[in-house]
């Protein structure tokens, strides 16, 4: 599934946690730590960007090319366990 503008479910809330310097994704069920590369795509999930914009984003700011099938999978995967709307 392509979601055109991925937005973060109202359910869930991202949380930067300064101590351990990581990502939390807070889920009703629980947490889980989130790794850089994912943080970074899930922090753009706001409904305005869209997907190629993310992509470019991260291509920019990573310096680097070829990222779209990575940056996919991981909204797809949001998607299917409704993180993502």
């Amino acid at each position: 599934m392509n979601t055109a503008l991925p937005l973060l479910s109202h359910t869930l809330r991202m949380q930067y946690e300064p101590a351990q310097a990581i990502w939390m994704l807070h889920l009703p069920e629980g947490a889980m730590q989130l790794n850089d590369s994912a943080a970074e795509i899930m922090r753009r999930c706001d409904g305005k960007h869209t997907v190629q914009a993310i992509v470019s984003e991260l291509e920019e700011l990573f310096e680097t090319e070829g990222i779209a099938p990575q940056v996919q999978s991981l909204i797809d995967e949001g998607t299917r366990r409704g993180w993502l709307v």
